[in-house]
């Protein structure tokens, strides 16, 4: 079977604003498939943004373990992520999934992973994904010398950078914000 490769995500905290984005691409083997896939989704009330990459049925059953989580702990995102993390690590059928999350608020950026991992990064980025590193690379340049630019602005330029270089990655772009 062939795997499905695709992606890449990134949010960004600059200025007071929290913006995440994702391209659309999905890929099979060495052929795209789809072109625009959403890989953001809003959780409470859009108090919570999320994005994945990975399988979208993992992904999709993580965000709903996660969504739970965020309902159960109350609205508070780290907690809940742990929680999730614990649970993704220990549990038979969770640990089995494929699928990375970065879940932002107005507050925090989070990575996490099936792995146990809840990273909160220190320079305000986080990516997932094929194409994370070019994508990453490129908003801590926007950030550092262009620092009148939103978050919102970083986070499309970086993913329209990450699209030029990356063959799993397109231009295709679903972006949200919180400010």
């Amino acid at each position: 079977m062939l795997k499905i490769k695709s992606t890449t995500v990134i949010a960004v905290m600059h200025n007071n604003e929290v913006a995440i984005g994702a391209d659309g691409q999905a890929t099979m083997g060495s052929t795209v498939v789809k072109g625009n896939v959403n890989k953001i989704r809003k959780l409470l009330d859009g108090k919570v943004l999320t994005g994945f990459a990975g399988s979208t049925a993992d992904a999709f059953t993580l965000l709903d373990r996660f969504d739970e989580k965020l309902q159960r702990y109350f609205g508070h995102m780290k907690r809940s992520a742990i929680e999730l993390a614990k649970d993704w690590r220990t549990d038979r059928y969770l640990r089995r999934l494929e699928a990375m999350l970065i879940a932002v608020n107005k507050e925090e950026l989070l990575l996490i992973s099936g792995t146990g991992d809840v990273i909160e990064p220190d320079n305000g980025i986080v990516t997932i994904g094929s194409g994370s590193l070019y994508a990453e690379s490129a908003a801590i340049a926007l950030k550092k010398h262009a620092p009148h630019l939103t978050a919102e602005e970083i986070v499309r330029e970086s993913l329209t950078i990450a699209a030029d270089i990356c063959i799993y990655t397109n231009d295709n772009l679903t972006i949200e914000k919180i400010s």
